[in-house]
């Protein structure tokens, strides 16, 4: 736990560093928004996996012979399903990124992942595979050797197991057969969207793009869109990448990110404490169980019992306290709950209690 508060001052101190030298935030647009119609599109396929040592599907998993036979079929042999006994295949399905501007015979990563019960994919050939849009059509051809970046060995009862050895990738393993045609040409408006949507950042890249441009040509739209106009004859990529290299100024949001699974806790610099007492305390209560076998007494005509006794033992924890006055800092919360030996889910408690009582001025999102 004292690391756990030692790595949360640490952030707290560096965000209240950076944000104490310098109170404007200033970032390329290239990083902060994307240029709508421009995007990566998801494709996914379904295939089989072979040449595994024996870490394939059981005969319990009947669609991975079914598809073997089929995939056989095409190739002129005839093998009946029910026929098929071997456990060096896999069913697979497998998932990549078609990105933006991708022509027929670009090369594309694919991660490919266990569809039954194989226990690793080590050392398998992934079969050609069509990849499908969202509308159906083959947008990619895969095929290749996989890569794992784990292992999983069984022998005598013993087993070790690193990472997930049932999903692997292979490394420009599809070819793109169909592009998705994204026609810059002709284009009298582009649109750039926010990844964060804030009123005051939308006003900035616009008033920054129009410095740039030195024309009134972007105009915010709402608190994430901001419309460009384009000029007749103008070139749509030069402008584009004359755009996405404006640095500008940011107003970001005052944001706590909690973790409860985790325990791991992430509070901005800026955020404002305003005056606030907290009490901080807690009951545990431990119930134990005990089981004791009760014997009858010799030569009489009782029987063996076990009897269950059970304790229960309460303690109240003394209530710590912590006073904030005005101008309290994040690092001041972060040390007064370091001194009353707060744990991590206290942490997430009292921050989101004090976000309740309007005692701090931050967003939490909770992961």
């Amino acid at each position: 736990m004292t690391r756990f508060f030692t790595k949360l001052i640490a952030l707290s101190l560096l965000f209240a560093a950076i944000s104490a030298q310098c109170s404007d935030h200033h970032s390329r647009i290239k990083d902060i928004a994307s240029i709508e119609g421009i995007r990566d599109n998801q494709l996914v396929g379904y295939g089989i996996v072979v040449g595994l040592q024996g870490t394939g599907d059981s005969q319990q998993t009947n669609f991975p012979a079914q598809t073997l036979a089929v995939t056989l079929l095409r190739m002129g042999v005839s093998v009946p399903a029910g026929a098929i006994r071997v456990q060096n295949i896999a069913a697979v399905f497998i998932s990549a990124s078609l990105p933006p501007f991708a022509q027929s015979g670009t090369r594309i990563d694919v991660t490919v992942s266990s569809a039954g019960d194989a226990k690793s994919l080590e050392g398998g050939l992934l079969l050609m595979t069509p990849l499908y849009g969202a509308d159906g059509r083959v947008y990619a051809q895969a095929q290749g050797p996989l890569v794992l970046g784990g292992y999983s060995v069984a022998a005598n009862g013993n087993a070790k197991q690193l990472n997930h050895p049932t999903t692997g990738r292979i490394p420009l393993g599809a070819t793109v057969e169909r592009g998705v045609p994204v026609d810059l040409s002709g284009k009298q408006t582009l649109s750039l969207l926010l990844h964060d949507a804030d009123f005051r950042s939308a006003e900035s890249v616009a008033t920054a793009v129009n410095a740039e441009l030195k024309r009134p040509a972007a105009r915010a739209a709402d608190s994430r869109r901001i419309d460009i106009r384009v000029m007749p004859g103008e070139d749509v990529p030069n402008l584009l990448a004359r755009v996405e290299d404006v640095e500008v100024e940011l107003s970001t949001r005052s944001r706590v990110v909690v973790n409860e699974r985790t325990g791991t806790v992430v509070i901005g610099g800026q955020i404002v404490l305003q005056p606030a007492s907290i009490l901080h305390g807690g009951l545990a209560v431990n119930i134990v169980s005990n089981f004791e076998v009760s014997q009858p007494g010799p030569f009489s005509s009782g029987t063996t019992q076990v009897v269950q006794q059970t304790r229960v033992e309460a303690k109240d924890k003394p209530v710590n306290r912590i006073e904030l006055k005005q101008g309290s800092t994040v690092d001041d919360l972060v040390r007064n709950l370091q001194m009353i030996g707060a744990t991590a889910r206290d942490v997430i408690s009292i921050l989101q209690a004090m976000k309740s009582a309007g005692a701090m001025e931050a967003e939490i999102e909770v992961q």
